[in-house]
């Protein structure tokens, strides 16, 4: 494909324009600030002097976060002027692939000395170099071999389940059509050999004489053919196209599914199984950002075996969650944060002026607004960057003693005088905010950097004087209203009945630069500072980074080989960046090697999930250096780790180590050969990552808050109610997972709970047997919640079931007694899982129980289950958009999932499924009329109707009708689908749409052909009328026939389809009439001129039209009115109960 955009290519000493199709592997291309790039490159040199290039990945993952890339490490292209002429290395890379996370290779140099690089120096092609004036690479991949390309596979294309029923009775259909044209071939045969001569009407052909009866009635077979081939539905599927794009149009408009927090709606990326959302029996749901908002609050620490409740955070979230009830922002009226004021603990030592101070800050909290009425989101668009996440409240003994640092003091940018434990109180939260991939900036900065590329491609906006008043004022009252909201607070801390005593004071703060720093000085100085903004690519690095901040510990700047703190003494320090081993799904941890500015000393901070520090801790006999308490910090922390599980908090353990030069200089040298190597890179980095992350020192724990969404746990119940099965795959611990089962009501109090976590197969097998053996015993004794079957699944019996487990339970022998326990579980939860297990399980329900599987998540970890379901949900959330591009609908929150599939999938389905029933009828209908006629033709092919009135039949008179009722028919309101989930079961059980539901209909379309052929056959027999004269009634009986068949179906009726019906009666005679008019030799012998106006002209026509329909319809009018009557269905007793007044419907 050919592209307008250019890009700088290299030619001599310079650089010039070159097309995208022009740029070829090996190439060196300049690409200038918000330009994309062109190919997948190798990044050599950048405008940045620490060789970092910000980059923007949203077209490959969705996430505007930006990204940091670096120059490969070992090179001196950022010394000087780069110039690609000089450039004389060999570059070594991986074949092509469609990994976007993997990429290896390394440049040899002349000495023969080789630098390995990986994903972090790649720039891949179609993203956007953001914050940077310009990079130089080198081309590795291009054109359709760039990873963005080679992850470009079209489209998927799922089938619907009602689509591939529908493609069965096609067949049938088929098949019925080869049997009547073999009757017609046969009866024209046995025709022929009946006549004692040759009739004067049968002309010779060619040759002079008759073709003999057997070659004739072969002939005949492909003419019936010919003239009855309207039985094949070929309209159907013409006309389900138009009515699905009319269903998605509902869908995609519906108020109720926009969020107007983040100014989406649902979106539709498969237009052909806008069904399936009504048949869904399984729903497989990730946990964070699905079920939980990923908007992280800093609940609780634990540091050193001591814990910290940060009971002023556990307030917060509610107190914000009301605010946003009022659309409003809340700014907390408490003194400015340490690390922007300076410290002062004033008289936190009293503990009676501390109580009486934090008690007499809350009433003054008062909300501000600070809203963006241009993008409807507050100011500052980082990501991660919401007031619940940003303002962290700390805990006041953990201040008091972090501040305090054990009597000790600063000089020189060591602590002096402080314990051992003080130290790894200050290193806690040193990891807190150093081990991370955390990018700093400012405010305007960060906003700047979204708003450049589309400065750079529109022209700007004139703005009237008045816009630029409104503006102005806005800001004044911005500032006034945040000076005012400050000076309570100014006021507040002066006690007029206390007066401090210097010394006490400050206590917490040591002075610097003379011994003069002033709270007022302080606060004046934070004041002018631009806000800093954290760009983060996950919302725990975010939340983990404001927590330090809280505690004075604030990130600065983050460069490669560097990292800026600004330490709770307000002095700040340059750590240099060793070496950095990032996060993987594998070793579930990250660490960071620093060197300290002052001591020189290498140390190693770790962060991680608590199974895999827990394991790389010292053991006993070498951490007997810490005496009294802190030999059982490890036991104590892991008792606070459980704890915050329970609660449903995320946890992170954190730990440091401390490195001698030679052990860190032996390392990095096994360190550079790894990431050097071609073959087995992976297992290498791997291996010298082990060897390093030993023998670790705990610090402490961190319990982060993931709240749920809005209205979850109702649309969980209503989902259950609805005859769902809902499953939740997560990452997280099996105690967390269980708090937020127990939150969302997947589990209730009440509920049998098995879990299963072993790690031994005959383990795994005898306790699968164990638990299938409780289960039918609980059936058997009639358990609470029971429902007597197993094929429905139980209502009080839960599974909770680790990774480790599961992947033992997929095996061949033991995944039959997996799914058998499963199936009878009314919610499975299956913990610690990776994204290959979620799609894994999705798979196997699909395709062993038989069942329609719905999967919804909203990070890159569910993409693989998103695309393994019959229908992909995903949620464009905090995680990117990798999970909404990959899925098949897109949603804002998981609430709407409720009316996505009780409403609308039920709507879409029910339509469709009669439109579908409806259609195969009409078309058996009309067509029967010309066989039944082919008897009383000697099986001739004749047709008593004209051609042209054929073929307008399908394509004007009753083509509208049916779409119409497809696309607008309700059968139940939308609040009583949302008040009665359980009328969703008739999607599930096809009770709209089955084989058996498709012969009755073929049976009665074959009673009311009868009818409307053979009363206008007995009413002019005997007489002289010809054969349009005979089949302009007949045409016009089964017309109101088919048109009443249809009013019949419809459980609503709209102005639209009183319009569309009167419209095609009006179309029919108006088209019909005219044709008769003009068309005097259209089809001689016979020609249809006048015969409709004489029809019409006699009682005779009316009569026939009246009678013929009433008789046909008579037989489902009344199975109808017995059915609704006696043995009524769900959906009829709905709409009953419907009719009722408000109050008699509440009873």
């Amino acid at each position: 494909m050919e592209s307008d955009s250019r890009t700088g290519k290299r030619k001599g000493a310079g650089f010039f324009e070159r097309r995208w199709k022009d740029v070829r592997v090996g190439d060196f291309v300049k690409v200038v600030s918000n330009e994309i790039i062109p190919a997948d490159l190798l990044l050599l040199h950048t405008s940045d002097p620490n060789g970092v290039c910000h980059i923007e990945t949203a077209s490959l993952d969705g996430e505007t976060n930006l990204k940091q890339r670096h120059i490969v490490s070992g090179l001196n292209t950022q010394d000087s002027q780069f110039e690609p002429e000089h450039f004389s290395y060999t570059v070594a890379v991986e074949k092509p692939n469609n990994n976007l996370n993997h990429f290896k290779g390394y440049i040899e140099k002349t000495d023969m000395k080789r630098l390995g690089f990986g994903t972090e120096n790649l720039l891949p092609r179609g993203c956007t170099v953001r914050n940077t004036e310009f990079t130089t690479g080198f081309v590795v991949y291009a054109g359709h071999e760039t990873k963005s390309m080679m992850n470009n596979n079209g489209p998927r294309y799922k089938r619907s389940k009602l689509e591939c029923k529908m493609n069965i009775d096609v067949l049938y259909c088929v098949l019925l059509l080869f049997f009547m044209c073999l009757i017609g071939a046969l009866g024209h045969y046995i025709w022929l050999e009946s006549l004692p001569s040759m009739p004067l009407f049968l002309t010779p052909g060619s040759q002079g004489h008759l073709d003999p009866p057997l070659l004739s009635g072969f002939y005949m077979f492909f003419t019936m053919i010919i003239l009855l081939q309207i039985l094949i539905p070929i309209s159907l599927y013409v006309s389900i196209e138009l009515v699905k794009m009319g269903q998605i149009y509902f869908i995609i408009n519906d108020v109720d599914l926009y969020d107007e927090e983040t100014d989406s709606r649902v979106q539709c990326r498969a237009l052909n199984i806008p069904e399936d959302l009504g048949q869904i029996q399984y729903i497989f749901s990730d946990k964070t950002g699905t079920l939980t908002e990923n908007k992280m609050v800093f609940r609780r620490c634990s540091v050193m075996g001591t814990e910290y409740s940060h009971n002023d955070n556990a307030v917060r979230p509610s107190v914000l969650g009301e605010a946003n009830d009022t659309e409003e922002e809340v700014i907390f009226h408490r003194s400015p944060q340490p690390s922007q004021t300076g410290w002062n603990l004033g008289d936190d030592h009293d503990p009676e002026a501390a109580q009486h101070r934090h008690h007499g800050r809350r009433p003054h909290s008062s909300v501000g607004r600070y809203k963006n009425k241009e993008t409807g989101s507050s100011q500052g668009e980082a990501a991660f960057s919401s007031p619940l996440e940003t303002e962290v409240v700390p805990d006041r003994k953990l201040l008091q003693c972090v501040l305090s640092s054990g009597g000790g003091d600063w000089v020189g940018g060591r602590w002096i005088g402080c314990s051992e434990a003080t130290d790894l109180y200050l290193d806690f939260f040193l990891a807190l905010a150093v081990c991370n991939t955390v990018v700093v900036s400012t405010a305007n900065t960060a906003q700047a950097q979204r708003q450049r590329g589309s400065e750079r491609s529109s022209h700007s906006v004139f703005q009237s004087p008045g816009d630029l008043l409104q503006t102005a004022l806005t800001k004044m009252h911005s500032v006034y209203h945040t000076l005012h909201s400050w000076q309570p607070m100014i006021e507040e801390d002066v006690d007029p009945d206390h007066t401090p005593d210097p010394a006490t004071s400050h206590g917490g703060h040591h002075s610097t630069a003379g011994g003069q720093t002033s709270h007022n000085s302080t606060q004046a100085q934070s004041t002018s500072t631009p806000k800093q903004c954290f760009e983060a690519e996950s919302p725990d690095e975010a939340a983990l980074v404001h927590a330090a901040k809280a505690y004075g510990f604030t990130l600065l700047t983050r460069t490669p080989e560097s990292v800026t703190l600004r330490l709770p003494h307000g002095e700040e320090l340059t750590y240099q960046v060793l070496d950095t081993l990032n996060f993987d799904p594998t070793r579930k941890r990250m660490s960071v090697v620093l060197r300290h500015p002052i001591s020189r000393e290498i140390v190693m901070y770790t962060k991680g999930a608590d199974y895999t520090i827990m394991e790389l801790l010292q053991t006993p006999s070498e951490a007997n250096s810490l005496k009294g308490n802190h030999q059982n910090v490890a036991a104590s922390t892991q008792r606070h780790i459980d704890w915050y599980a329970k609660e449903g908090l995320r946890t992170l353990c954190f730990a440091k180590k401390v490195l001698s030069e030679r052990a860190y200089k032996d390392w990095s040298l096994r360190r550079q050969e790894a990431l050097a190597a071609i073959s087995n890179r992976e297992e290498l980095l791997m291996e010298t990552a082990g060897h390093l992350e030993i023998q670790l020192t705990l610090l402490g724990a961190t319990g982060i808050e993931d709240r749920l969404q809005d209205c979850v746990p109702d649309t969980i119940t209503a989902l259950k109610e609805a005859g769902i099965q809902v499953w939740m795959l997560t990452g997280d611990k099996p105690e967390t997972a269980v708090n937020i089962g127990y939150a969302c009501r997947l589990l209730d109090e009440g509920d049998l709970v098995i879990q299963m976590s072993t790690k031994d197969k005959v383990v795994c097998k005898s306790t699968l047997d164990c638990a299938l053996e409780e289960v039918r015993q609980f059936e058997h004794s009639g358990g609470p919640g029971g429902m007597g079957g197993p094929e429905e699944p139980r209502l009080s019996i839960g599974l909770v079931i680790d990774g480790h487990t599961l992947g033992l339970a997929l095996q061949s022998d033991l995944v039959a007694s997996f799914l058998e326990l499963a199936r009878r579980c009314r919610s499975v939860l299956c913990c610690r899982v990776t994204p290959l297990q979620k799609s894994a399980v999705v798979t196997l329900v699909r395709e062993r129980l038989k069942v329609m599987t719905l999967a919804i998540g909203d990070g890159a970890n569910d993409v693989n289950m998103i695309q393994a379901a019959d229908v992909g949900i995903g949620i464009s959330g905090q995680e990117g958009m990798q999970a909404v591009m990959a899925s098949d609908f897109s949603i804002a929150c998981f609430k709407h999932l409720k009316k996505l599939l009780l409403v609308h999938g039920h709507w879409c389905y029910n339509r469709l499924a009669k439109m579908a029933i409806y259609f195969f009828y009409k078309n058996v209908t009309y067509v029967n009329l010309l066989f039944w006629y082919q008897f009383f033709c000697g099986f001739s092919g004749t047709s008593m109707i004209d051609i042209w009135l054929l073929i307008f039949f399908n394509l004007f008179f009753t083509s509208v009708p049916p779409i119409m009722f497809g696309v607008m028919d309700r059968d139940v309101s939308a609040e009583m689908l949302l008040g009665l989930p359980e009328l969703y079961r008739t999607g599930q059980g096809s009770e709209g749409y089955d084989h058996l539901i498709f012969w009755i209909a073929m049976l009665d379309a074959f009673y009311q052909s009868l009818v409307c052929f053979f009363i206008p056959y007995w009413t002019y027999q005997g007489t002289d009328v010809d054969i349009y004269t005979f089949g302009t009634p007949m045409n016009t009986v089964a017309f109101f026939n088919i048109m009443f068949h249809l009013a019949i179906e419809i459980k609503s009726w709209t102005v639209v389809h009183w319009v569309t019906m009167l419209a095609s009666v009006i179309v029919y005679f108006v088209v019909t009439l005219v044709y008769s008019a003009v068309c005097i030799s259209c089809n001689p012998p016979s020609n249809p001129y006048w015969i409709i106006q004489q029809q019409m002209a006699k009682p005779m026509f009316y009569l026939v039209c009246v009678i013929t329909t009433v008789i046909a319809l008579l037989p489902r009018f009344t199975y109808r009115v017995l059915s609704n009557t006696l043995v009524p269905s769900p959906l009829v007793r709905a709409r009953h109960l419907e009719r009722l007044d408000t109050p008699i419907r509440d009873q």
